[in-house]
């Protein structure tokens, strides 16, 4: 049976130090890092930052193989593999419309939320930490330039419904603030006054691309899918602008989340 992509590049972290004639203690010392540290991801209690394989790229001077180690093999791989694709189209979305009716966005979650919506008994603990950094990584593209639009829909039960904890709640609801008041972010909420509506079958994004195609993705009780055939992405279009017709105004929307962010707190 193969090793992982992640004790892969652990081996190879091990190598690159031992071959250089270092102890932990010196590889340490010459990344700024404590040796408890340089031993906890070589051990894999801790699962190795890209900032921290670059310092070791440099130290070692390796010309970069650590990093790049990790961006084409272990960035992704706490990632299922359907989810993949769409990742791809993610990163190179000009415009993201967002619907979920029962968790924040990845795009939007905190870590602590994060942790706390995967920690479900299926997940290993260390599945858990591979999907919790997989998701982190993913918000990377909120930081690019061009920055895409995002415009997100939420049914007001995800920011009712207790996720972890009280605590965590009120974190990412006043996350959820911040970003809704940066220009590229929209988000908007669905009250629950408006009963049951057709989006609460399902989240969904459609995403704008830079060549002006669209793609969509849709979720699932197992999977995820990937939608590109121009009749089905269509279709989600006219589903997303019927759910906007349901959510209130942005500012109805920002004034309602700073509404429940007290019940938080």
């Amino acid at each position: 049976m193969g090793i992982s992509p992640s004790e892969f590049l652990l081996r190879e972290l091990r190598r690159r130090r031992v071959a250089a004639g270092l102890t932990q203690d010196a590889l340490g010392e010459r990344v700024h890092y404590s040796n408890t540290h340089v031993s906890a991801i070589e051990t894999g209690v801790k699962p190795p930052k890209p900032e921290y394989l670059k310092a070791v790229d440099e130290a070692l001077e390796t010309g970069g193989i650590l990093l790049s180690l990790w961006e084409d093999l272990v960035k992704d791989a706490g990632t299922p593999v359907w989810l993949r694709e769409w990742i791809e189209y993610e990163r190179e979305a000009v415009v993201l419309r967002w619907y979920e009716p029962a968790y924040v966005p990845g795009l939007l979650q905190t870590e602590a939320y994060a942790r706390a919506a995967l920690s479900n008994g299926w997940l290993s603990a260390e599945e858990v930490d591979q999907r919790v950094e997989s998701r982190m990584g993913r918000q990377s593209c909120l930081a690019r330039s061009p920055v895409p639009q995002l415009f997100m829909v939420l049914d007001e039960m995800v920011i009712r419904r207790t996720c972890g904890s009280t605590k965590i709640m009120a974190e990412q609801v006043d996350h959820l603030i911040g970003l809704a008041e940066q220009p590229n972010v929209q988000v908007h909420v669905v009250p629950l006054s408006a009963g049951l509506y057709p989006a609460l079958a399902g989240g969904f994004i459609v995403a704008d691309l830079p060549d002006s195609g669209r793609a969509g993705y849709i979720d699932n009780q197992l999977s995820g899918q990937v939608v590109d055939r121009p009749d089905d992405v269509a279709r989600l279009a006219l589903a997303w602008d019927a759910l906007r017709g349901e959510a209130l105004p942005g500012r109805q929307s920002l004034d309602l989340l700073r509404e429940v962010a007290k019940t938080w707190t």
